[in-house]
């Protein structure tokens, strides 16, 4: 059978071109390669005349890289939060040492330059990625993965691609145990920041906050819910128009600790003592709740400890990729815990 393009060889062709050439998977194309046996043979015959009308030679680093038993695994990232990203990168690169495994860490702040990226990995010889918030949530990014065939792992995502590995925390629960503290001090109007509406868990926080005042009986005030960006800037921006309601709120819960930092900031502008005239609670336990003063009372979240179980999960994956089976996707949830710390007191009389 003939390729499904007559295209013809042009300088820099790679293993991705010929696997979209072929109609197949990176992994097959690799199989195909490697002179592995679990390859149909018809789907032999495309491939190797994909590689042929593309003149396709792959370096003999490339061929070294596809037959050793190293594993590669590429990280992803563009999370705004410096913060989150160096618990992440702890964990990530902690786990892939002790499991002898190569991290490759790439930014990847640009949509546009996405499928380059991605395809630019695989031709260096990756063999899955790891995909932080919020790419594990962008929906470009999943079909790229899709159509490459790669095992992947979204991290933090509430609604991961299904043919994709997840590790999480119930986001949800966890917002809503925050605004019951708040609610058991006495607070009832309580500010909220959401996080960047592009990911899955700013909406899930949000809906915690609204499960947990309905089940007070307390109507929510859409005046106290402001839109931020999970970043100290967007935090900044929220508190300042929460701090000038004309009945401002005696709490505020920010989505992530940047933007919860960034409110006790506004505040001590303003002239008032957190935690005496205004609670601010966080999200996420990075090291910004640490360093803020009064120091942050969070929802702790182990970034460290999910990217750990992603790094496993994803090498897994690969190894069952390299058996010649599919992986089947499993998703992971992880446990939170509410810190308290200085940060939150009842409401002043």
């Amino acid at each position: 059978m003939r390729p499904r393009s007559s295209r013809r060889s042009r300088a820099g062709n790679t293993i991705a071109d010929v696997a979209r050439e072929a109609g197949v998977s990176l992994m097959t194309v690799s199989r195909v390669m490697n002179g592995k046996a679990n390859v149909r043979e018809e789907t032999r015959e495309r491939v190797e005349a994909a590689i042929k009308a593309l003149n396709y030679s792959p370096s003999a680093a490339a061929r070294n890289l596809a037959a050793a038993s190293e594993i590669r695994i590429g990280l992803l990232y563009s999370n705004p939060s410096a913060g989150y990203l160096n618990e992440f990168l702890v964990g990530s690169l902690d786990q892939a040492s002790r499991a002898n495994v190569q991290l490759v860490v790439q930014l990847c702040d640009n949509p546009e330059e996405r499928a380059e990226i991605v395809r630019r990995l695989i031709d260096g010889g990756v063999d899955g990625l790891i995909l932080p918030p919020p790419l594990c949530d962008a929906d470009d990014m999943h079909q790229l993965l899709q159509e490459a065939g790669l095992p992947a792992v979204a991290v933090a995502s509430g609604r991961p691609a299904v043919f994709l590995s997840s590790v999480n925390i119930d986001d949800r629960a966890a917002a809503a145990a925050m605004t019951r503290h708040l609610l058991s001090q006495g607070h009832e109007r309580i500010g909220f920041v959401s996080g960047n509406p592009d990911q899955t868990a700013s909406a899930l926080r949000l809906y915690g906050y609204l499960d947990a005042l309905g089940e007070a009986g307390l109507v929510s005030d859409p005046a106290l819910v402001v839109e931020g960006q999970f970043t100290y800037r967007s935090g900044l921006d929220a508190a300042q128009k929460l701090l000038a309601l004309a009945e401002r709120p005696t709490a505020i819960f920010a989505s992530n600790d940047d933007m919860a930092a960034a409110a006790v900031s506004v505040a001590h502008r303003m002239g008032l003592d957190v935690p005496r005239d205004l609670t601010v609670v966080g999200f996420d336990d990075a090291p910004q709740a640490t360093t803020t003063w009064p120091e942050l009372t969070t929802i702790r979240q182990p970034i460290a400890d999910m990217s750990r179980a992603a790094v496993l999960q994803l090498v897994e994956d690969i190894r069952t990729v390299r058996e010649g089976r599919r992986p089947a996707p499993r998703h992971s949830r992880m446990t939170f815990e509410l810190i308290r710390r200085e940060s939150d007191a009842a409401p002043s009389p």
